[in-house]
């Protein structure tokens, strides 16, 4: 676990088919394994919003992951904003 100075926060729109293809348990998986903390929601909109704190190389892991998704998804668009680390995760959750 690394100390909250070296954390960065990341809020993360995947657009494409990721919507009952098991992306959100996909997600969990991945940045359970990397020890991010944060969580994932599905978007009326169809999208995934995923809100996540962690060092900024893993985060950066975790986004090829994403990129990739589970079998079945087929990601179309990315977008990314990067900001300060909150503090206020502990886990990382299916919301």
């Amino acid at each position: 676990m690394t100390d909250i100075g070296e954390s960065v926060r990341a809020r993360i729109l995947v657009g494409g088919r990721v919507q009952g293809v098991g992306y959100r348990a996909f997600t969990c998986r991945m940045a359970v394994a990397r020890g991010l903390v944060g969580g994932v929601e599905n978007l009326d909109s169809g999208q995934v919003a995923v809100d996540v704190e962690g060092r900024r190389g893993v985060l950066e892991e975790f986004l090829a992951d994403l990129k990739k998704g589970p079998v079945g998804a087929r990601v179309t668009q990315i977008q990314v904003e990067w900001g300060t680390a909150t503090g206020r995760y502990h886990e990382f959750t299916i919301w």
